[in-house]
């Protein structure tokens, strides 16, 4: 049992996989889980839908968890929701992992979450996420870059989690978190709703190819976070306004509607029945 490692060391490190190179202690990991996940079953009775569509992954295939983003709280619940059999390797900003001297930068490598540097094409996480990928691994990314309503900085779509799903040849699997957004809001105080997590039905980067070259990315990414939002409001997809969440971003909902991206299920892409 490892109780010191350079944090940068378990950036490069696997976390479950079909690798034989030294993996990340799980004895954090598990503890973490107990404790974490006791508290909020506790606090918000929290329950996971659809969950077989990221189980069908484990052992088959590495899959990029893209989630919208309301809440801190978001992060544990993106984490616990894959526990206890998968782990979802969180991409997170750069300063975090420097909080409290380091302190938090190893709390969350320990639980397989690695930086990127915010707003930069940073090839060293990219290059961590496609590989992490290729092992059989969850990675997971909040496209729109930080938590809608929480903060001054307007979300943005990020084509980010596209592009890694690109690099790593795995496909994407939309998911989200609700209620989280209630448990704290401004001049109001803490609350304990319940919270769901939830999963949708996985996509493929090759679903896209009929956009120009140069927006696949952008689309794809824009398709996911509908299907994200769609979960989040429980309603179809086709009924969120994506104009109206992301103003600064194409609309490709005439596309869309046009052009039908094919439902599948994680069972029928991975060929498991």
């Amino acid at each position: 049992m490892s109780l010191f490692l350079p944090y940068e060391k378990m950036w490069d490190m696997p976390l479950g996989g079909t690798s034989d190179e030294r993996q990340i202690p799980h004895w954090f990991g598990n503890l973490a889980f107990g404790v974490v996940g006791g508290v909020c079953k506790l606090l918000f009775r929290y329950r996971v839908d659809g969950r077989r569509n990221l189980r069908a992954f484990e052992g088959r295939s590495g899959a990029v968890v893209v989630c919208n983003h309301t809440s801190y709280l978001d992060v544990a619940f993106v984490y616990l929701g894959a526990r206890p059999s998968q782990w979802v390797r969180l991409i997170g900003r750069e300063s975090l992992f420097k909080a409290g001297h380091g302190l938090l930068g190893q709390i969350l490598s320990r639980v397989g979450a690695f930086p990127i540097k915010r707003d930069s094409a940073d090839r060293t996480a990219i290059k961590r996420a496609a590989r992490d990928l290729k092992n059989g691994e969850l990675v997971g990314i909040f496209p729109e870059g930080t938590r809608r309503g929480k903060s001054n900085k307007a979300p943005k779509l990020h084509s980010g989690a596209a592009f890694i799903a690109k690099m790593g040849k795995a496909p994407l699997l939309p998911m989200t978190v609700r209620n989280a957004e209630l448990v704290k809001q401004k001049g109001k105080f803490v609350r304990f709703p319940k919270i769901t997590v939830e999963y949708g039905n996985p996509v493929l980067l090759s679903d896209f190819d009929g956009l120009p070259k140069d927006e696949r990315l952008d689309g794809c990414t824009w398709f996911v976070m509908r299907e994200c939002f769609a979960l989040f409001y429980g309603k179809p997809a086709e009924e969120v306004d994506m104009a109206a969440l992301f103003p600064d971003a194409k609309d490709y909902s005439g596309y869309f509607r046009e052009n039908p991206v094919p439902v599948r299920t994680t069972e029928e892409l991975l060929g498991c029945a």
